[in-house]
């Protein structure tokens, strides 16, 4: 191809990329889901979520059948360029805070591994019966302290209180922004997208397992969950999510990481002293973000718009 002609199908493909962008920073007010542009320490007992069994299914059993809700495709967590690839073909186990201990789960969640009074600060026992929750995908017998859309994963990113696992430094993508001091996790809170079937959830990651938290090359990297155990399970999943994404304990899902801003309208907004949406004042409500960000944002695809056309020219 010409080199005139070759820069002018890059530039029309940018434009059509930044176009797309554009409309994601500044969707209406009307609440409608954005367009997806681009896709403390661990004790003993911290390790909560170290063996799942599926017992929230025996309990549910003949449960009514959730209302129909709307939804963002599957394909909105993919358009463009992604940061963040799919885990695919995940294992997905439900588990809950205040999860009493079992033969098969000796771990209570009374703790997690971030936080050593979760039920406190939760606001009670999240209940895994159907029969004895919301609509809303929240326990009935109170409205939950923090997010309900939670999940764990197989990685905890510091020792004790005051080290960082030397891994966690050298993996986490958003390590040197959101560091303050050692021992400090930088995972707590973080965002993830959850596909099963046709729907997408989104939920934050708030606890460690199942049964690993050291597993960065599946977390991090691109390797298979190294856990054995309940059919290879790699990610623990919250009633509010379980029931989102209509799957049980056993299913399996996909899942990545996900931006802050590419996390559409949806319950996991509406709850929570750890969620940054449910607690924006009135006039930062707007999904309209600050031309600083647009401009962070346009410059970050432009990278990656170059670094896409050198890979196709190789």
């Amino acid at each position: 191809m010409p080199a005139k002609l070759q820069h002018t199908s890059q530039v029309i493909v940018f434009l059509m990329i930044t176009s797309v962008v554009w409309a994601d920073l500044t969707t209406s007010k009307s609440g409608k889901p954005f367009l997806a542009s681009v896709t403390t320490p661990t004790t003993a007992a911290g390790v909560s979520s170290a063996t799942r069994t599926g017992t929230a299914d025996k309990k549910t059993a003949g449960a009514p059948s959730l209302p129909r809700i709307q939804i963002p495709s599957a394909n909105s967590t993919q358009a463009g360029y992604a940061r963040y690839p799919w885990k695919l073909d995940i294992v997905a186990t439900v588990f809950w805070v205040g999860e009493s201990p079992t033969a098969n789960n000796p771990v209570p969640n009374d703790k997690s591994s971030w936080d050593t009074e979760w039920v406190k600060n939760f606001g009670g026992f999240d209940d895994p019966d159907r029969a004895r929750r919301t609509d809303h995908f929240t326990p009935s017998a109170f409205t939950p302290k923090q997010n309900p859309f939670y999940i764990a994963l197989p990685y905890n990113d510091v020792v004790d209180y005051n080290t960082h696992k030397s891994s966690a430094k050298r993996v986490i993508p958003w390590f040197p922004q959101k560091f303050t001091r050692e021992g400090k996790t930088v995972l707590k809170g973080v965002w993830v997208a959850i596909r099963h079937g046709n729907r997408v959830c989104y939920a934050q990651w708030e606890d460690c397992g199942p049964f690993e938290t050291d597993d960065v090359d599946y977390v991090f990297g691109n390797a298979r969950p190294r856990n054995t155990q309940n059919n290879g399970a790699g990610i623990d999943i919250s009633p509010a999510v379980r029931d989102y994404l209509g799957l049980s304990s056993m299913s399996r899902c996909d899942w990545r990481f996900v931006d802050v801003s590419e996390v559409p309208a949806g319950p996991w907004r509406n709850w929570g002293t750890n969620n940054p949406f449910a607690h924006r004042l009135p006039q930062q409500a707007s999904p309209v973000q600050s031309k600083s960000e647009i401009a962070n944002r346009l410059e970050e695809l432009r990278r990656m718009r170059d670094e896409y056309f050198k890979q196709r020219s190789q």
